[in-house]
């Protein structure tokens, strides 16, 4: 993992770089991305796979400006774009142009919009979550939507891993609080 490491911290200097951290990161982000789509309304548009090619271009792709201090912090931020598609996917789906407004109805799967307005209510709570405490949403991100166990969460975020669980504790509530309301 020191190669990947290097190769992280180096990825604006060296072109090609990005071309040898894919095979290297691929199964984990591949996992992570699984996890998360089984928890997915049946049906998606959006596969695992395209998930993960989706979410490196933005960690890697030519856009990106990130400054990576290893791989924590990469699989930190690969959780937290993950968050992001989903969210983007989530809102395309119930978005004026795409019959949002309207109610949709699949034949044997009758709740699946809730899960999109649980989705974005989610992210809603978890973006006033991080005005409050930026920590805590930040191990929400990466236990939820990545996966992570709070040992990993205690590396990337450079705690404890007590901590990470407090934080998760406390999160946990603050966003069972908001969300009923």
């Amino acid at each position: 993992m020191t190669d990947l490491t290097e190769l992280l911290k180096n990825v604006d200097r060296d072109g090609n770089a990005s071309d040898k951290i894919l095979p290297m990161v691929y199964d984990e982000l591949r996992k992570l991305a699984a996890a998360k789509m089984a928890k997915e309304k049946p049906g998606q548009t959006l596969e695992a796979t395209a998930l993960v090619h989706e979410a490196y271009m933005r960690l890697v792709g030519p856009n990106n400006t990130e400054h990576w201090n290893g791989q924590s912090h990469f699989f930190g931020a690969a959780a937290e774009a993950m968050r992001r598609i989903l969210i983007d996917n989530a809102r395309k789906r119930q978005s004026q142009k795409h019959g949002g407004i309207m109610l949709r109805h699949t034949l044997g799967d009758p709740d699946a919009p809730e899960q999109d307005e649980d989705l974005i209510a989610l992210d809603e709570a978890l973006t006033k979550l991080a005005a409050e405490d930026k920590k805590a949403a930040s191990v929400v991100e990466m236990r939820y939507f990545a996966g992570m166990s709070h040992e990993e969460i205690a590396t990337a975020l450079d705690i404890t891993i007590y901590r990470a669980r407090q934080k998760w504790t406390y999160a946990r509530a603050w966003l069972r609080r908001e969300l009923e309301q």
